[in-house]
C-alpha cells in the first residue's frame, strides 16, 4: 500500500510589497511531499507535517542553504551541519560539541532524521521544545552554540545578495523573519528520512539476514536477555526509538538532571529521549553524554553496568544484579544485528549534501 499525503492547499489571495514598486499577487510555492520509504507506508506511519509550513520545493531548497550558511553563527564559522554533519548521520563525531567561542557542551549532538515520524513531538535530549520549528530556533541564540541573536541573523540575511528573493518564492514575502528562517530550516529537517538498512530489506523480503544477525534480533526481542525494544521498538517499528525519556541506569547520582530540569518533577530526574538505533555505525559516541565511544562499550552498559537510583525506569529490570548479563556470544550477536540498521544511503544521499 503506498501512502497518499492528503495536502490541504488554502488559496490565501495576498500581496506582499518587496519594494516601492514590485508587487507579487497570489504566490503559491510548488508543494513536494515527503519521500516516506516502503515500510514506513505498509506499516501506516504518517509524517506529521504542521498546516502553517506544508513541505515546498522553495520551502526546503532554502532550508538546505540555511542549514549549511555559517551566517547564522554570530562570527560566521559554524552552521547547523557544523555539529550535525551528513556522514554522521546528521550528528557530531565529538563527544561535546564546541560553540563560536570555543565552549563545549555537556550533551551529545543528537542526529537528525526521521524527525518527522515524532509524534509526541517534544524534540533535544530533554524533551524541551515542542516542534521541529522550535528545535530549530534555540542553536542560534544559545551561548554556547552560535551565541548570535535573532536581529542579527535576520539584519545579514535581509542585507544578502541572495536571501531575500529566495524567502519570496518559499514563503511569498521577501520581509525576513526568525519564524520564516525556522520554518525553511524545519522543512529540510522533514526530508531527512533514514529508512533502507540492509534490515529494512530483510522484513520487505529483498535480503538475508546471518546467522548471528538473526540470533542478535532474538537476543535483543528476548525479555530474559538483551530486552531492548520496549525502549527501542522491534521490527513493527522502523524508526527504533519510542521517542519517550527514561533513565536508564546510566548513573546513581545526576549531574544532568535531564527532563528533570525542564519539568520541575524529581521523579523526572536523569530522564533523557530515547535515541533511534538506527545508523549506530555512524552516530558514535553514544548517550545523551558521549560517554560512551564504541557499541561494545553501550552493550556491556546494559550488560553488566546498570546503576540503580531513585527514578530508574522499570523497565530495567536486572538493575539489582547489574544488567541482563549477556554472554560473549550474545553480545557479538546483538552488535551484528544492530549495525543491519546503518542506512549507507541516507548518509550518502546526495540531497542531505551541501
Amino acid at each position: 500500500m503506498k501512502l497518499k499525503e492528503l495536502w490541504v492547499i488554502c488559496l490565501v489571495v495576498f500581496s506582499v510589497s518587496c519594494s516601492k514598486d514590485e508587487v507579487i499577487e497570489a504566490y503559491v510555492p510548488t508543494p513536494q511531499p515527503l519521500n516516506v520509504p516502503q515500510l514506513f507506508d505498509e506499516l501506516i506511519l504518517a509524517p506529521v507535517i504542521p498546516f502553517n509550513n506544508p513541505q515546498t520545493e522553495e520551502g526546503v531548497a532554502l532550508g538546505k542553504k540555511l542549514f549549511f550558511d555559517t551566517i547564522l553563527s554570530a562570527d560566521n564559522t559554524q552552521s547547523c551541519a557544523s555539529c550535525h554533519a551528513p556522514a554522521n548521520a546528521f550528528t557530531d563525531s565529538a563527544q561535546f560539541s564546541v560553540g563560536v567561542d570555543g565552549i563545549s557542551g555537556n550533551r551529545n549532538s543528537m542526529p537528525l532524521f526521521n524527525l518527522a515520524f515524532n509524534y509526541d513531538e517534544k524534540f533535544f535530549w530533554d524533551g524541551r521544545v515542542f516542534s521541529i520549528e522550535q528545535q530549530a530556533l534555540q542553536p542560534v541564540e544559545n551561548p554556547i552554540e552560535m551565541h548570535n541573536t535573532w536581529e542579527n541573523v535576520v539584519d545579514a540575511l535581509q542585507n544578502d545578495s541572495q536571501y531575500p528573493a529566495l524567502f519570496s518564492k518559499a514563503f511569498g514575502t521577501s520581509e525576513i523573519r526568525s519564524e520564516l528562517v525556522t520554518r525553511a530550516i524545519a522543512q529540510f529537517e522533514r526530508t531527512l528520512i533514514s529508512g533502507n538498512s540492509k534490515f529494512d530489506q530483510y522484513l520487505l523480503g529483498n535480503a538475508t539476514l546471518t546467522t548471528e544477525e538473526l540470533n542478535g534480533f532474538n537476543v535483543f526481542m528476548d525479555e530474559t536477555k538483551g530486552d531492548c525494544f520496549h525502549c527501542h521498538g522491534s521490527n513493527n517499528n522502523p524508526l527504533w526509538t519510542d521517542n519517550k525519556f527514561h533513565n536508564n541506569a546510566l548513573d546513581a547520582t545526576f549531574t544532568d538532571l535531564g527532563l528533570g530540569e525542564v519539568s520541575g518533577d524529581p521523579n523526572d530526574n536523569g530522564k533523557f529521549k530515547t535515541p533511534s538505533l538506527r545508523n549506530l555505525e555512524f552516530t558514535a559516541p553514544y548517550m545523551h553524554d558521549g560517554r560512551f565511544n564504541t557499541l561494545d562499550e553501550v552493550i556491556n552498559h546494559y550488560s553488566e553496568g546498570l546503576q540503580n537510583s531513585a527514578t530508574v525506569d522499570p523497565l530495567m529490570k536486572k538493575v539489582n544484579e547489574g544488567g541482563v548479563q549477556l554472554s560473549i556470544q550474545e553480545k557479538a550477536d546483538l552488535k551484528a544485528f544492530l549495525l543491519t540498521l546503518s542506512d549507507y544511503e541516507f548518509i550518502n544521499n546526495s540531497d542531505f549534501q551541501n
